[in-house]
């Protein structure tokens, strides 16, 4: 079995994308491929001019997520994108922004981070998962 782990990241909001960073992290530390496939709002978070802003909580996280968030954050836990950055290092981990996402954004790959290795389309996307587990957040 393909021990490639992709992620369909949708949400753009800096719980679910610190979710993601974290299981590439994982993944990538243990020896596993990580994909990754921005798509809508969570290619929208990897824009270089706005890639360090705050993107929120998703509404479920309400005012006690929020609280521990910011607590984690004060102890000093790791963003989102320096998480993905470490993945990275850890191990091979390739992020890749929507081609359709970026259409709809009107978005150039000059317009993101260099977090974003490429731009692809879904069947793209499928062909490259290979037979591996996909995560979509």
């Amino acid at each position: 079995m393909d021990e490639t782990i992709s992620i369909v990241l949708f949400s753009g909001t800096d719980d679910k994308l610190q979710a993601a960073a974290t299981l590439a992290a994982g993944a990538a530390a243990l020896g596993k491929p990580v994909k990754i496939f921005l798509q809508y709002w969570g290619l929208n978070a990897f824009r270089a001019d706005g890639i360090d802003s705050d993107h929120g909580l998703s509404p479920e996280a309400g005012e006690a997520g929020k609280a521990s968030v910011e607590a984690a954050a004060k102890a000093g836990q790791a963003s989102w994108t320096q998480t993905l950055r470490m993945a990275k290092e850890l191990g091979e981990v390739d992020i890749q922004a929507c081609s359709a996402s970026m259409e709809i954004l009107k978005l150039k790959q000059s317009d993101l981070d260099s977090l974003v290795d490429g731009v692809e389309g879904v069947a793209a996307f499928y062909i490259n998962a290979g037979e591996g587990q996909i995560v979509f957040i």
